[in-house]
């Protein structure tokens, strides 16, 4: 112990004993002190540093007026819970290479960061979305059976657990199928509701409403039951996409099955349209599949005119009784109140009358509609369908049918509830490839990878910058004297 706090060079000095052990003392302190001091140094400029990386990276925030950090809330506890085993774990970095798949520092921070900074309709627990639809008046039955679907689809992703342990929630406002009612319903949803993204609105003319208000506010704008070409611009916008095939795929499909199947000349074709916008879309389609037949002139097509929400269809009947090329099949574009008045006030008059309808009509409430006033006015009736039969046993109808009796039993099979339980599954498989962390932009860029997906639907869904649109098939059914639709096909 004498010598150990020598410096260099320094001889040893003969000093009585009692001198020469106070000055070791001196220097020991002396050089105890050099030491602390060196080491305090070193710990004032390297530990806040690693502070700043554990409070920032980790999760971890200081308590206010405090320097005690904390774990955020329950928001950390999920970030451990979801770090892979060897990754990430919780609030630190192990060493090494980052397992595959499992989630980097930045994302987990990211991810403790959504619950202090939340985005709007997502908690820790819930992601809501939002429904304007018709819920009373004359379509009705739409509204409510594309509720219907995408409740099924969200009560069977919920009963395993959610997505990312969120719970999906659809938030419903009634615009009875009115502009005038849209802009009140999407505000509702936006400001008082505070959804994340509007799912499954119905109709074209409340859609001209809610399409600006939702990219006004860069909400996602997905699976509309409307197939109108303002939801399918080119490129397409970035927050809307779609399910089902348009209106022109639809109408395109009828003409040419009418012209190369059942061969009528084009002007032998009428089209007894809604006089809205949702019409206009439908008649545009027609008018643009006549035009593609060669020597064909769309400038000849008969429109037959009814007002949104009416089943007031005498002007269309007085029309089609003036007109002096006799039609031999009309195209509706209607809800499917008008469609049955307008067969019921015309099946007498032209008994090999061939109509076809669109699939926004509600292909199940028609038939309803037409076997209430007898078999006559069902037989033969044709509707274009963006989803496969609802009697059929593929695995995919199989499980819709299953969804509906366990989540709504006694609800009946339908081709609008199938369409929204269609939709609802496309959603949820985007929403759990996009992960945990999740805002309108990651969610929209994670549709837009969706590639190649197949739920069984006989071709697979597909996305992409300049493709926003999952489906581009068309189906072709009948109604027989019984009320039901089989297959035909349309080629």
């Amino acid at each position: 112990m004498e010598n150990e706090v020598r410096g260099p060079y320094e001889p040893e000095a003969r000093v009585e004993p009692q001198l020469r052990r106070r000055r070791y003392t001196m220097l020991e302190l002396i050089s105890g002190i050099a030491t602390i001091s060196a080491c305090t140094t070193v710990l004032i400029m390297v530990v806040p540093n690693i502070l700043k990386t554990y409070w920032q990276g980790s999760g971890v925030q200081r308590v206010a007026g405090s320097d005690v950090p904390h774990l955020s809330r329950q928001s950390d506890q999920r970030v451990a819970n979801k770090a892979p085993a060897g990754g990430v774990s919780g609030i630190t970095v192990t060493s090494g290479a980052r397992q595959p798949g499992s989630p980097t520092q930045p994302e987990l921070a990211a991810y403790a960061r959504q619950f202090d900074n939340p985005v709007q309709g997502v908690t820790e627990n819930e992601i809501r979305f939002g429904i304007s639809a018709p819920f009373t008046g004359a379509a009705k039955e739409l509204g409510q059976n594309m509720k219907l679907g995408i409740d099924a689809a969200f009560n069977v992703a919920n009963t395993s657990g959610g997505v990312h342990d969120r719970q999906l929630r659809l938030v419903a406002v009634d615009d009875g199928y009115e502009p005038t009612r849209t802009a009140e319903t999407m505000k509702q949803l936006y400001e008082q509701d505070r959804v994340f993204g509007i799912v499954g609105n119905v109709g074209t003319p409340t859609a001209v409403v809610a399409l600006p208000y939702a990219l006004e506010h860069r909400m996602l704008f997905y699976g509309a039951f409307t197939g109108a070409s303002l939801l399918r611009r080119d490129p397409p916008d970035r927050y809307v996409f779609n399910y089902r095939a348009s209106y022109a795929e639809e109408t395109d499909a009828v003409v040419r099955y009418l012209v190369k199947v059942r061969h009528l000349k084009p002007e032998q074709i009428a089209v007894f349209a809604q006089q809205d916008s949702y019409g206009d879309a439908g008649f545009s389609g027609v008018a643009k599949a006549i035009r593609s037949l060669q020597g064909a002139d769309e400038s000849t097509i008969l429109r037959l005119n009814y007002k949104r929400n009416t089943v007031d269809v005498d002007d269309a009947v007085a029309q089609l009784k003036k007109s002096r090329v006799p039609i031999k099949a009309v195209i509706m574009v209607p809800t499917y109140r008008a469609a049955a008045r307008f067969i019921e006030k015309t099946r007498d008059l032209y008994p090999s009358m061939i109509y076809t309808s669109v699939s926004f009509v509600g292909s199940t409430a028609l038939a309803n509609e037409l076997m209430l006033l007898g078999q006559r006015y069902a037989t033969g009736v044709i509707v274009t369908q963006v989803v496969p039969a609802v009697d059929g046993y593929s695995s995919l109808v199989l499980d819709y049918k299953s969804a509906l009796a366990k989540y709504f039993p006694g609800e009946p099979l339908d081709y609008v509830s199938l369409e929204g339980y269609l939709a609802g599954n496309i959603l949820v498989e985007a929403l759990k490839r996009n992960g945990p962390l999740l805002d309108t932009e990651r969610l929209v860029d994670s549709l837009e990878n969706l590639r190649d997906f197949d739920m069984g639907l006989g071709t697979p869904v597909t996305f992409g910058r300049t493709e926003h649109q999952a489906l581009h098939k068309v189906w072709g059914t009948e109604l027989d004297a019984s009320g039901h639709y089989r297959p035909i096909d349309l080629e």
